[in-house]
């Protein structure tokens, strides 16, 4: 796959690098962020695991088939990394598309999940991709929040995907209220 960059007006959404570990673990080793992982992704412990973490992103992001990947978000007034957006097939891995986002604690509330995945959705539909979902528990009330501020629409709870019970939410291309580049 070719490597994505998408800009937004605060944004810039890019490959992860290895160089990157330690912004990255600020994030991924906050148990406040981390806690919302589990169980597809546990709390990295230290910065040496996020470094090994990021080389087998790295790694493996050519043999992913768009859309999925996973990627930074970096925050273009300043060039600091405060999050990551991720594409990911759903589990039983067949076909459900799943967007997620993570965003440094002390970044909350200013939108950039919002941002960030709003590209990363206007992107994915340029890919043959008809719906992307979105799961979450009850409690994650800003991942809720961020669901329903991309357009996305709750279509029910289930324990199909990650054995937890998650609200689930969708949206489809035709009903995205965001930019789709050009294909």
């Amino acid at each position: 796959m070719a490597s994505l960059s998408l800009t937004t007006e605060r944004l810039l959404i890019r490959g992860w690098r290895v160089e990157d570990a330690d912004a990255a673990f600020r994030i991924y080793g906050n148990p406040e962020v981390a806690m919302w992982l589990a169980p597809m992704m546990q709390r990295v412990t230290d910065p040496s695991a996020m470094r090994s973490v990021l080389e087998a992103w790295v790694e493996s992001a050519p043999n992913l088939a768009p859309p999925t990947g996973r990627w930074a978000m970096v925050r273009r007034s300043d060039n600091v990394l405060i999050g990551g957006l991720a594409l990911r097939l759903l589990p039983p891995y067949e076909e459900d598309i799943e967007i997620r986002w993570q965003v440094s604690q002390h970044e909350w509330g200013k939108g950039y999940a919002t941002e960030g995945a709003r590209a990363l959705l206007g992107w994915a539909f340029t890919q043959d991709v008809d719906e992307v979902f979105a799961v979450a528990r009850s409690s994650n009330a800003r991942a809720v929040a961020t669901a329903r501020k991309l357009g996305m629409e709750w279509v029910g709870e289930t324990t199909k995907y990650y054995g937890l019970l998650l609200q689930v939410f969708r949206v489809r291309r035709a009903d995205f209220n965001g930019p789709v580049p050009p294909r």
